[in-house]
């Protein structure tokens, strides 16, 4: 936690970063105006936050290492503190137990954060695990003063370190591997096995391995870095899969025969340090920073290149104020895009893509000087101590200024991926962008650039204009145009007009130049621009001015085409039709299937290929209206080839058989066809169109007077006879002396089957017209035998007088034989009569004289109580109902009529008894024989109801009867009822 005098000091370090901030956006002067506006209302944080620890050592602090949020550090002579930055209040304080004088020289923390490597300066390492209070000593170790450790990322976990490298001041490297297990009771020690591997020199002389770092490529191959202070060693070798826990010992043997790649530099400051930056975690570094004595010496790393891992390479001279004699730089840290270096009063971030010093930060001297700098690998945060102070800095967005320095490179395309979510960035840089390839005449891709910014579309199009450039100007404004939203109407209008001015100034040139290949790509371009389903409303709305400026220069074949894009048919078989391509015009009316088209170019089309046109029709179906075609192919059928009326006839052939139309124009129209070109086919279409009027589409009076006209006599009578007119069909047919009109006007007379009296007036006409006319006596017995309703004596009249009898003597004969038979069928069914009749009164006479046994237990089979308590009625089947009960079950059943007319003989028969009951009195004895004769009447009148309500209540049994029978698709509730009774049950 920070005090209240490092918050102090935090804002004057924002402060001074602002101003840096100010200082590097100052540099942006000459950049072209954007239009975007960047309005920010609070200044950007610094991407270097600095912020004091809390924490105030109880003894100087020696030397500090950081890994994995583990912190550790040796304080005064034999105390270790280590801090879980995850729980800061819970510290764990170790002592060294060392009595002797030794001091700490270096700290190594493994990246678990688990290992803690303690060099001693009397060449002694001892080893802490973070589980443990422990201090062990490493006494294979003994004997060597550890500068570098190189840990092993693969392999290393909580409890091992897996093989690991250890420099040493001699130049020696060994391999090693620490265990924090107890080991076997005769091996305590945790060093499991420490064996030397390698030496390094300068100028001949062994040097201290000042760091060491172990990477693991591709293929299990692995690159090992060891750098002493002038010199940077690299040992690359493949290890056997699986083989990796036996350590690298076969890597530097396999570089034993040669001499080590290595780079050297001729300064030597007296110590180096090397850093490596890792994007993210559990992932390989990707650049590295080295600090020796010309520089920084900075570059990625390449795991691919089969020999050395560095790549782009490059130098950073230390700034002016670095003396290496006096204020030699400390420590170095790599990030992202800076180094840290580390002074002994003040950090300097430098830039590592231009070199530049972005961040300096001014330690007071209260805390003392600067001792070292270390960055948590896991973490990411940078560490700074001095012997009475701990600092760490938070980096944050340390992209956000890249973009300016990539773009001031002329590395475009890096800048554009680091201001992707800044668009007045990405703009400023589009700008920059376009300007320099405007610079260089790389036009296209300038004006692909230009068309991306906000800046004034006017300056932009008469820079290309100037420099003659149309082809760069046409991609500006296509650029643009696909930039615009739907809603800037007015700016696509414009942009379309003037591309396709361009388009056309283009084809036009290049077609006088001859260049076919590049004249086919524009043309093919300027279709697609014209087709483009984007801009197809603009297109639409603005075609007139199209067409207009396809025609002013002359470029017929785009207008066609355009016209087909915009779905202008009419212009375009207009086109064709002008020129006398009518097949051309036909496939476009074909194609596209426009009914009003058809209409309209049919007549001309039908004029000039009649074949095709009918087909087409035919093609199109039932999308067409025939009625419609009517009066081109009456105009042209009348004035035109023989081919036309046929292609006419076979059309309407098609709509009245195929589509099976049935408007009555095109059937007069196909009838009239047929009356003036095709009489055979007439009298066919008569005959399958239908006998009744009901049947047929077309008009009768019409065809009757066209039959008439063009003397088609029996098409006439099958008119007539369809028309119902039998007698003029007869008296038509029998004017024309030829048999086969006898039997046509026989086929009429039979038709009215409904009307006895007409059927024979058409036979007599037919029998006087065969006798009087033909005078054939052997057709007018034909005739008698036609027709049934004929006799012998109905045309006896027809025949002269000069006629004998014989030629009729089989005709009378036969006639009387009738006769008698039908008076022996008469006779025959009176007898039948007479026997029926007979059989009746013999039932009747038998049924008065039945009688049923009631026994005195039987119940009445509607209420089930006892039968001869009331009246009674006792049916054939066996059923036995009380009067009432049978009454009560029969009413339902019976109609509305039946019902009432019951009603009304009960009430009668109720009057009858009330009568009765009011002459109980003896009446005088002069008037005896009157009131016995009202008593009889009386009497006879009570009978005759209840037998009239016999006749409808016992006329049958409810249950066996056909009253049953009936009801049996009657529903049990009365629909009347059903709401009554549905309710009484809720």
């Amino acid at each position: 936690m920070a005090s209240i005098l490092d918050e102090y000091e935090d804002s004057q370090n924002i402060r001074q970063s602002a101003q840096q901030h100010s200082r590097l956006s100052s540099t942006n002067i000459g950049i072209t105006h954007s239009g975007f506006v960047n309005a920010r209302l609070e200044e950007e944080k610094p991407i270097f936050n600095k912020q004091r620890i809390d924490f105030t050592p109880p003894e100087k602090i020696n030397h500090l290492a950081v890994c994995n949020n583990q912190l550790c550090m040796s304080l005064g002579k034999d105390t270790l503190l280590r801090i879980d930055l995850a729980k800061p209040d819970q510290p764990n304080q170790t002592e060294l137990g060392r009595k002797d004088d030794s001091k700490v020289h270096r700290l190594f923390l493994d990246p678990t954060g688990s290992h803690l490597l303690i060099s001693l300066n009397t060449s002694e390492c001892l080893y802490l695990n973070r589980n443990t209070q422990k201090v062990r000593s490493l006494s294979r170790w003994r004997g060597h003063l550890i500068e570098s450790v190189g840990w092993n990322k693969l392999l290393g976990n909580e409890t091992s370190t897996g093989p690991i490298l250890v420099g040493t001041s001699q130049g020696i490297i060994f391999e090693a591997e620490i265990s924090a297990n107890e080991g076997s009771l005769f091996n305590t020690n945790p060093d499991q096995y420490f064996r030397q591997v390698h030496s390094v020199e300068e100028d001949g002389k062994p040097a201290p391995v000042c760091c060491l770092e172990v990477e693991r490529g591709l293929e299990n191959k692995y690159f090992i870095i060891a750098t002493t202070r002038k010199r940077l060693f690299q040992f690359v070798g493949k290890v056997a899969e699986g083989s990796e826990q036996q350590g690298f010992s076969s890597i530097f043997n396999q570089n034993q025969d040669l001499l080590p790649s290595f780079q050297e530099f001729p300064v030597n400051m007296g110590h180096s340090e090397i850093t490596f930056y890792t994007p993210k975690l559990r992932t390989s570094p990707k650049a590295f920073a080295w600090m020796m004595g010309n520089g920084v010496l900075y570059g990625q790393l390449d795991y691919v290149r089969p020999d050395s891992l560095l790549s782009d390479v490059q130098v950073w001279e230390y700034t002016p104020d670095i003396d290496l004699n006096q204020n030699k730089p400390i420590s170095i840290v790599l990030t992202q895009f800076h180094f840290l270096l580390l002074l002994h009063d003040r950090v300097k971030a430098i830039c590592t893509l231009n070199g530049q010093v972005v961040y300096e930060d001014l330690f007071p001297d209260k805390f003392g000087s600067l001792k070292k700098m270390i960055k948590d690998p896991v973490g990411g945060l940078v560490w700074i101590y001095t012997e009475r102070a701990v600092f760490r800095y938070h980096i944050q967005r340390e992209s956000r200024d890249v973009w300016q320095m990539y773009m001031s490179m002329n590395k475009f395309d890096l800048a554009k991926e680091y201001c992707r979510d800044r668009p007045e960035c990405m703009d400023m840089v589009l700008a920059k962008e376009a300007e320099h390839c405007f610079q260089n005449k790389r036009y296209l891709e300038s004006a692909m650039c230009y068309a991306q910014t906000q800046n004034y579309f006017e300056e932009i199009a008469l820079k290309f204009i100037e420099a003659k450039q149309e082809e760069a100007l046409k991609e500006f404004l296509l650029k643009k145009l696909n930039n615009l939203k739907p809603s800037e109407r007015t700016q696509i209008t414009l942009l379309v007009t003037w591309l396709a001015e361009l388009y056309l100034n283009r084809l036009g040139q290049l077609e006088s130049d001859g260049n076919s290949v590049i004249f086919k790509e524009t043309r093919d371009e300027f279709r697609q621009f014209l087709g483009s389903s984007k801009h197809r409303d603009c297109l639409y709305n603005n075609r007139s001015t199209i067409y207009d400026l396809l025609a002013s220069h002359g470029n017929v074949d785009d207008m066609v085409y355009f016209s087909v894009v915009m779905q202008d048919y009419e212009r375009v078989i207009s086109h064709y039709c002008q020129h006398d391509e009518y097949s051309a015009a036909l496939d476009v009316l074909s194609k596209h299937c426009d009914e009003k088209l058809f209409y309209k170019f049919s007549p001309v089309l039908m004029q000039h290929i009649p074949k095709n046109v009918v087909d087409a029709w035919i093609q199109m179906g039932k999308r067409l209206d025939p009625k419609k075609l009517i009066p081109a192919l009456m105009n042209y059928s009348q004035m035109g080839s023989t081919q036309q009326i046929n292609e006419t006839i076979r059309y309407m052939e098609f709509c009245v058989y195929e589509l099976m139309v049935t408007e009555e124009a095109i059937h007069n129209y196909l009838l009239s066809l047929y009356a003036k070109y095709k009489p055979d086919s007439l009298l066919w279409y008569l005959e399958q169109a239908g006998t009744h009027a009901s049947e047929i589409h077309y008009d009768l009076k019409y065809a009757l007077r066209l039959c008439a006209e063009h003397g088609y006599r029996q098409a006439c009578v099958l008119v007539y006879r369809i028309m119902e007119l039998y007698e003029e069909a007869v008296d038509l047919a029998l004017e024309v002396m030829v048999n086969i009109y006898v039997d046509l006007a026989k086929s009429c007379a039979d038709l009215p089957e409904d009307d006895e009296e007409l059927r024979k007036k058409l036979w007599l006409k037919i029998a006087k017209h065969v006798v009087q006319k033909e005078e054939d006596v052997k057709k007018a017995m034909n005739c008698l035998s036609s027709c049934n309703l004929l006799k012998i004596e109905d045309i006896l009249p027809f025949f002269p007088d000069f006629v004998t009898i014989d030629h009729f003597k089989e005709a009378i004969c036969l006639s009387l034989e009738e006769y008698n038979q039908h008076i022996e069928e008469l006779k025959q069914e009176m007898e039948e009569a007479t026997e029926s009749a007979k059989r009746i009164r013999e039932d009747i006479q038998e049924m008065r004289n039945k009688y049923g046994v009631v026994d005195s237990q039987e119940k009445c089979a509607a209420c089930d109580f006892p039968l001869l308590n009331r009246p009674f009625y006792l049916f054939l089947c066996g059923h036995m109902f009380h009067n009432d009960c049978l009454l009560q079950e029969v009413t339902p059943h019976l109609s509305a009529f039946k019902q009432n007319r019951l009603e009304d003989l009960h009430k009668k028969l109720a009057a009858t008894t009330q009568s009765s009951k009011s002459r109980h009195r003896p009446a005088p004895k002069d008037e005896g024989d009157t009131s016995s004769l009202g008593k009889a009447t009386a009497g006879t009148s009570r009978e005759q109801i209840k037998s009239d309500i016999d006749d409808i209540v016992a006329s049958e049994c409810v249950y066996c009867g056909e009253l049953m029978i009936k009801s049996i698709d009657k529903p049990f509730i009365d629909p009347q009822k059903f709401e009554e009774e549905k309710s009484s049950w809720l």
